[in-house]
């Protein structure tokens, strides 16, 4: 893993460094290929702020902590990271694995089959729909960890608008008309 210090209102020693790439280090073991990972330590009203950004191919792993000292800032950083790749990867590994279609099985459905099937609506949620432009519903759904948004978008008259996660990449939005 490859490291780059960044320092902001604080001068850090070689033993904080050393602490830092040893415990970020660790993070080494959840990829193939070597990885780059960013250290910024800063101090701002007394708490001590220890930002990491960790890239392995074009994933990118970031997290910020401030705690009343900079080695428990690094702690906190690390297992919020790993609980994210964790979490990244065991989403990939369940997008991965192939749901068996009813042919595999052995299963043709019938037609009368298919008319008695229900639509359950099992969860019911009610929020706000604020306006605001395409870039800001991106950057909501991906920290709300969403595959789509609804917002009004600014841009088109406060239309009603959906932005989503396309499977090959990129984003996709719908538009009212």
């Amino acid at each position: 893993m490859r490291f780059t210090f960044t320092e902001r209102k604080i001068q850090s020693s070689d033993s904080l460094r050393e602490y830092a790439e040893k415990k970020i280090g660790k993070l080494d073991r959840y990829f193939k290929t070597e990885s780059d990972a960013s250290i910024t330590f800063s101090i701002e009203r007394g708490r001590h702020i220890a930002e990491v950004t960790v890239r392995n191919g074009g994933m990118f792993y970031r997290v910020s902590e401030s705690t009343g000292n900079m080695y428990a800032s690094i702690d906190s950083a690390v297992s919020s990271i790993e609980r994210q790749i964790r979490k990244n990867k065991t989403r990939l590994a369940k997008r991965l694995k192939e749901v068996p279609q009813p042919e595999d099985l052995g299963y043709l459905p019938d037609e009368e089959d298919e008319e008695e099937q229900e639509f359950n609506i099992v969860r019911t949620k009610r929020f706000s729909i604020k306006p605001m432009t395409v870039e800001e519903a991106i950057l909501q759904m991906n920290l709300l960890g969403h595959e789509f948004f609804v917002f009004r978008n600014q841009d088109d008259n406060e239309a009603f608008s959906v932005v989503y996660k396309r499977k090959n990449g990129g984003y996709g939005l719908i538009e009212d008309e």
